[in-house]
């Protein structure tokens, strides 16, 4: 079942407690899923943050994992909790307060894909969405979680490297109010889901292999970073968001001629991430 719903490269030698993790690049779109959709395989890819888990395919040359689920975020969102069911999707849910992803379509079972585009014509049975949610969202998160309890017994404390894109049209407008487009927007709720001293590191990593980098604006983080950011037992959570357009064509979602060299960029910020050492790194609680 795993490997239908997610794969692992390990490397060879465990050697960091740092885990990579793509949740949102996986395009294996189904017949079934297909048949199911009223949009087209090139609109339901917008949504995907595609081609990212090669981007950071080094990781495990560096002795660190890197997790990599194959369900396309369309289908399922793994970096939403089981409960962000949207009532306007799913048939018999009840809408319960106000949440702004749900509310927009971006629950946890997708309503739209980018620019507000309607994935169904009409709804889903629960039973369904608890199924993706059964047969996806669960194993994933059970071996994200596995690898993260594996590097935190190793090494004493673990970070993950949560591993999204962005679209440019996204950070055009933060981006002017900040001074300048970043290439790179790390997320870690704002101090909350990551020591001071390692999300610094691992700023200063993509800093020194030339990107520009921008924290927690506009993107700090979503159900991810919050549920496994705990900086005081030892688990450390970072979203680390890509602007597309530096590798590749966002409208016909095609490498361009920028994503080799930029996949060699960010080997050596895997490379240099690799490096995090805990043994002068305090637990926040001590």
């Amino acid at each position: 079942m795993s490997e239908t719903v997610f794969s692992v490269k390990r490397p060879r030698k465990l050697r960091s407690g740092v885990v990579f993790a793509s949740p949102h690049s996986g395009s294996d779109y189904s017949d079934a899923f297909l048949a199911q959709t009223i949009l087209d395989p090139l609109q339901l890819r917008s949504s995907e943050d595609a081609f990212v888990h090669e981007l950071f395919q080094a990781a495990p040359r560096f002795g660190m994992p890197l997790l990599m689920a194959k369900a396309p975020r369309a289908y399922v969102d793994l970096n939403r909790s089981i409960e962000e069911l949207d009532p306007a999707l799913i048939d018999g849910v009840v809408k319960r307060g106000q949440n702004p992803r749900v509310a927009s379509g971006l629950g946890v079972i997708p309503r739209v894909v980018a620019h507000g585009r309607a994935i169904y014509c009409g709804k889903l049975s629960q039973t369904e969405a608890h199924r993706r949610i059964d047969t996806h969202w669960r194993p994933y998160h059970a071996a994200l979680q596995n690898l993260l309890d594996q590097a935190r017994v190793e090494f004493g404390q673990a970070v993950l490297i949560d591993c999204h894109s962005m679209p440019h049209e996204a950070i055009a407008t933060s981006g002017r109010r900040m001074g300048g487009l970043p290439d790179v927007v790390l997320g870690d709720r704002f101090g909350a889901a990551s020591s001071a001293e390692i999300i610094d590191r691992v700023e200063a990593a993509f800093v020194s292999a030339g990107l520009k980098v921008a924290r927690n604006a506009p993107f700090a983080g979503a159900y991810i970073t919050q549920a496994y950011g705990r900086p005081t037992r030892g688990q450390h959570a970072i979203q680390v968001e890509i602007d597309r357009s530096l590798y590749m064509d966002e409208a016909r979602i095609e490498k361009t001629a920028n994503f080799e060299p930029l996949r060699k960029v960010l080997t050596n910020v895997v490379a240099e991430i690799s490096q995090l050492r805990f043994d002068r790194i305090a637990l926040a609680a001590e």
